[in-house]
């Protein structure tokens, strides 16, 4: 099962790429695209799609276009795509750093919800829609 998760902007500036990438990869989730990337706002407004509308949308896609971000698509063991996310989504923490669990990615790096470290699809349906916004299916490596 692949999803996509995004290295957000204030991670990136913060160095903390490969410790977020790391957590996966010692869960044996394997990484099967991996960019470094400036968001255009036509691709954040794609990425965002289902927000738009809603109060936080321009400050999502203001973020995201702040400076680089890292693309990865990860290819989670799991032969149930409900679980594969669901492992994925636990990792990560819940989207409000001040509510995650320490231990999650969201929990040990996140300081405010507007400047979120992290992204990651939030179904199969997501990933299936978002994966291809960043990368052709030649740039991904399965093994």
């Amino acid at each position: 099962m692949r999803t996509l998760i995004i290295v957000k902007p204030w991670a990136v500036s913060r160095g903390l790429v490969g410790e977020i990438l790391g957590r996966f990869e010692r869960r044996g989730i394997r990484i099967e695209g991996l960019k470094v990337v400036r968001v255009d706002r036509e691709t954040a407004e794609r990425l965002y799609s289902v927000h738009k509308g809603k109060n936080f949308y321009d400050s999502l896609i203001n973020h995201i276009m702040s400076s680089p971000i890292v693309a990865c698509v990860l290819n989670i063991p799991i032969e149930d795509p409900e679980n594969a996310i669901a492992l994925v989504r636990k990792i990560i923490g819940v989207t409000d750093p001040t509510k995650a669990e320490m231990g999650t990615i969201r929990g040990d790096y996140g300081l405010r919800i507007d400047r979120n470290v992290i992204h990651a699809s939030d179904s199969p349906r997501s990933a299936e829609y978002e994966i291809p916004i960043f990368f052709k299916e030649d740039e991904l490596v399965e093994y």
